[in-house]
């Protein structure tokens, strides 16, 4: 017979076999030994952790005329029939491959015929979350009511593309990454059963870089195997796995800690002339970080999950390295991570990591080794040079504020700063287009509404836009626009051409109000110029609309026509005014 993979070879055939999902395990043996199973399973979890092998473990189990403790005999015809494939009434299915709505009924037709040699017939499909939406519609009815004696068992990988009616017609395992002591004890096993001698910092390796996996780690094993001419060793299990060798990781550290950029440097291209994966060497420097603040914190849970890697220099280094000093090695080999997805030159972020991770370290762990140092006093150039900046700033925040305040009526163009802002105050032309027909629907109820959810609106826009949009508000608002006023001339300018900030605003506000708004940007001082031109133009329309109203409601009540409410009773210009935007808005003046 051909040579088999080891993760085939030592594939569980008992669940007490299964790596890492004891409680798993334990509720499946206890669900078999009290006839208490379900009908349907799902088995989540990561790539290589057993839900394969358990879902055939369970159709061997449910199977077996000789039960023993909720585990099967291996023994009998069925059990073994089931271990070698030949049982009909046990069918694999890969979604992957089968995902349509065809293979689903073919399932649902044959499923309604009794099991031919088995007690129960079994449908075990994997990577589930590969099915159509037609195909899960399909499943639906038969997953909820299968016929006597079918069960369904469901992994997945993915249990977020599952649909929630089939999640809660079934009962849900998670299995969970199996850990780095796991995968090494199950490693050591193998290897004395094969009779194989190996180096156990080198299974440590092995056991690090399947991250989880007990079918990597296998996989990896087996190809070190190979490498090595049936011998485990250290330097074959970095050279398969890429992994950086112990010292070469700690003289990197060494070197970065210690602010030593060109040493780093050289480290650095040390470990990549050995052809070690540049992707490699930041997990393996994250995962030494990682390490480095658990260590921190408590001692023990570093020794238990890198199987007691610590030496003399793992400690040194958790002393003297601050816990910040850390977060910022983190963060740097994160983003750099994320760069190099898709670059085809590696080992240039690599030679800028090193930098960042070694420069950044003279700034802020120098300070408090000199606390007792007197502060660098600047020179008599520099605090000139900063005075007259200071002075500028002051100049143009003073001039920014006079025009903000500045009322339009009184700005004349004399002098060459009112002249400049003549000329921009001309440039700024509203778009009476948009605005009119906003002010044409406008109501004081639409304007609350959006003046209320105003500041929840400016808390989903990203900095830079809220920034420009904190100088504006609301100033009238209809069912499908809105009028928003800029206090200052300039950012009104600059956001009336970002049209990308206008349709982010309409569709945030769809969000938060349940329909589209139209938006129209004005300036604040031309704002009631505009207000006043409209309900001029207006005027014998609004008086129609006032009168029809005033026909309909007509009670001959008496009224005091000296007084302001009076007036704003008996004018329509000021009741259509009050209605748009609010009696508070509206000033009644007798010209």
């Amino acid at each position: 017979m051909s040579y088999q993979a080891l993760y085939r070879v030592w594939r569980p055939q008992r669940f007490d076999e299964i790596v890492g999902q004891q409680v798993i395990t334990q509720t499946l043996k206890n669900a078999l030994i009290t006839d208490q199973t379900s009908h349907a399973y799902l088995f989540t979890g990561p790539r290589g952790t057993g839900k394969t092998s358990a879902a055939k473990i369970f159709a061997k189990a449910i199977n077996c005329r000789y039960l023993k403790d909720g585990e099967p005999c291996n023994e009998c015809a069925t059990c073994k029939a089931i271990t070698q494939g030949r049982l009909n009434d046990v069918i694999e299915i890969d979604a992957a491959s089968n995902n349509g709505v065809e293979e689903i009924r073919d399932i649902r037709d044959k499923a309604k015929y009794a099991p031919t040699e088995a007690d129960y017939k079994i449908y075990i499909i994997d990577e589930v979350h590969m099915l159509s939406t037609g195909a899960f519609n399909a499943l639906l009815k038969t997953l909820e009511e299968p016929p006597a004696n079918v069960v369904f068992i469901l992994a997945t990988t993915e249990p977020q593309k599952i649909p929630l009616t089939i999640i809660s017609r079934t009962q849900r395992f998670d299995f969970r990454r199996i850990s780095t002591k796991d995968s090494y004890d199950r490693m050591v096993y193998i290897l004395q059963q094969k009779k194989i001698t190996f180096d156990e910092k080198a299974l440590m390796v092995i056991a690090k870089a399947a991250e989880g996996g007990m079918r990597d780690a296998l996989s990896i094993l087996d190809q070190t195997l190979s490498f090595g001419d049936n011998e485990i060793t250290l330097k074959n299990a970095l050279q398969v796995t890429g992994s950086v060798n112990h010292d070469l990781l700690n003289s990197y550290v060494q070197n970065v800690s210690d602010q030593e950029v060109t040493s780093a440097l050289n480290t650095l291209e040390k470990v990549l002339a050995e052809g070690k994966d540049a992707n490699r060497f930041i997990e393996d420097l994250i995962n030494f970080c990682r390490n480095l603040l658990l260590y921190q914190q408590d001692p023990s849970l570093i020794v238990d999950q890198a199987l007691g890697d610590v030496d003399d220099q793992f400690k040194s280094f958790a002393a003297s390295l601050t816990a910040e000093r850390i977060y910022q090695m983190i963060d740097h080999l994160n983003d750099t991570q994320q760069q190099m997805r898709f670059t085809t030159h590696p080992d240039v972020y690599m030679e800028v990591l090193t930098i960042k991770l070694a420069e950044p370290a003279k700034q802020n762990i120098q300070m408090p080794e000199n606390e007792n140092r007197q502060p660098k006093t600047a020179t008599e150039g520099e605090l000139d040079h900063l005075q007259e900046e200071i002075k500028k700033l002051t100049d143009q925040v003073k001039k920014l504020e006079g025009q903000s305040q500045a009322p339009a009526k009184e700005a004349k163009p004399n002098g060459a700063a009112r002249g400049t802002t003549g000329k921009r105050k001309q440039a700024v032309k509203p778009n009476l287009t948009k605005i009119y027909p906003v002010l044409a629907n406008a109501t004081k109820q639409n304007l609350v509404q959006l003046k209320e959810i105003w500041p929840d609106l400016m808390a989903m826009l990203s900095v830079t836009q809220r920034a420009l949009m904190h100088v504006a508000q609301p100033v009238a608002a209809s069912e499908k626009g809105a009028v928003i006023a800029f206090n200052y001339a300039f950012l009104y300018e600059q956001a009336a051409d970002d049209g990308d900030l206008r349709q982010l605003l309409s569709e945030d506000i769809d969000k938060l109000v349940g329909h589209d708004l139209k938006i129209a940007y004005v300036d604040a001082e031309q704002w009631p110029e505009i207000r006043t031109s409209y309900i001029q133009q207006h005027k014998d329309d609004l008086q129609n609309n006032e009168a029809d109203s005033n026909e309909e409601n007509a009670e001959g009540m008496p009224t005091d026509e000296d007084s302001p409410a009076s007036q704003s009773e008996q004018d329509p210009v000021v009741t259509q005014a009050e209605a748009l935007f609010g009696s508070e808005a509206v000033e009644i003046r007798n010209d």
